[in-house]
């Protein structure tokens, strides 16, 4: 029977993070055994009526000082600069992937596909491709964790936080709330599949989606009347969405934030928070009237829009 120290390794920010950990391991131990080895020696050594020369050695003090000290220091620059690139190329989101929405709530995870399939506790993602994951959380603070790919985020309630990760072999791998939630947080436990690229479009097929997430966030954009202010010849002045994300947006107070994901959610459910410069504020609070699987629905719509040219203001 196996007992392995470590989680399998499935993604390629596991071997970085596993080859810093091994070092720092090793590390430790080295500076174990040359700091409590001669402690342990001298203790029985230099132990209480063993006749043994007790005078001061004549050692250059001034060298070994400098010698403990500037070793040291370099060692600890190097594990900083080490685990500054491990953190970055983590922290830093490919630009292009495969795009999946992750919503936290007590005691799932919900999980949304552009094309429309939706999972509950399970993940199906292609291996050898670059996955972005954007979190957030219906309820309180969670954690997503795969200890495989050696990745964990935690999912703060209001925030937008994004993981990313790219799987480098097939198989079914576990999936935690590493963040106590409630009552049932030890039941929300899920399974990652990492398939094939041909198998992975295949699964996608046979969810059979009846809409696209921008197409489920077009209907439900016109169910709540956004379209009549945003889109068309509306009578109500109001920022055109098209070519809208990603873009930067100028403040009423001078500012400017770029459009992302953050930025949309915000202005539905905030809109007095960020005011576009040039128009009143008009746009009603969406707050507590849509879930946060549907703030990605809409958001999914707008960013469909990116690509599109602006309609002239009525």
């Amino acid at each position: 029977m196996k007992f392995p120290i470590l989680p399998e390794q499935a993604s390629t920010t596991a071997v970085q993070v596993d080859y810093l950990f091994w070092f720092l391991t090793g590390l430790s131990a080295l500076l174990m055994l040359i700091i409590f080895g001669p402690m342990i020696y001298f203790l029985f050594k230099y132990r209480r009526l063993n006749l043994v020369d007790r005078h001061l050695p004549d050692f250059p003090t001034h060298r070994i000082e400098i010698t403990w000290s500037v070793i040291p220091l370099f060692i600890v620059l190097g594990i900083f600069v080490w685990g500054s690139s491990v953190f970055y190329s983590m922290a830093r989101v490919p630009s292009q992937g495969l795009e999946i929405n992750v919503v936290g709530k007590q005691w799932m995870w919900h999980i949304q596909h552009a094309e429309g399939n939706r999972e509950i506790n399970e993940l199906h993602v292609p291996v050898g491709q670059t996955v972005k994951l954007t979190l957030a959380s219906e309820d309180v603070i969670h954690s997503f964790y795969l200890p495989a790919f050696r990745i964990k985020q935690d999912v703060v309630p209001g925030r937008y936080r994004t993981e990313w990760f790219q799987a480098t072999k097939t198989g079914t791998f576990p999936l935690y709330c590493a963040e106590y939630c409630g009552t049932f947080h030890s039941g929300m436990i899920g399974r990652v599949f990492v398939m094939s690229p041909t198998a992975y479009e295949q699964w996608l097929e046979r969810g059979q989606p009846g809409d696209s997430l921008a197409q489920s966030g077009e209907r439900l954009f016109r169910e709540l009347g956004c379209s009549g202010c945003h889109m068309g010849n509306s009578t109500i002045r109001a920022p055109r969405l098209e070519g809208l994300f990603g873009k930067p947006v100028p403040l009423q107070n001078g500012t400017i934030v770029r459009a992302d994901e953050k930025y949309i959610r915000d202005s539905i459910l905030l809109p007095q928070l960020q005011i576009t410069a040039g128009y009143e504020p008009l746009m009603p609070t969406f707050q507590g009237r849509l879930s946060e699987d549907q703030l990605f629905q809409i958001i999914a719509y707008i960013k469909s829009l990116g690509a599109k040219t602006p309609q002239p203001l009525p």
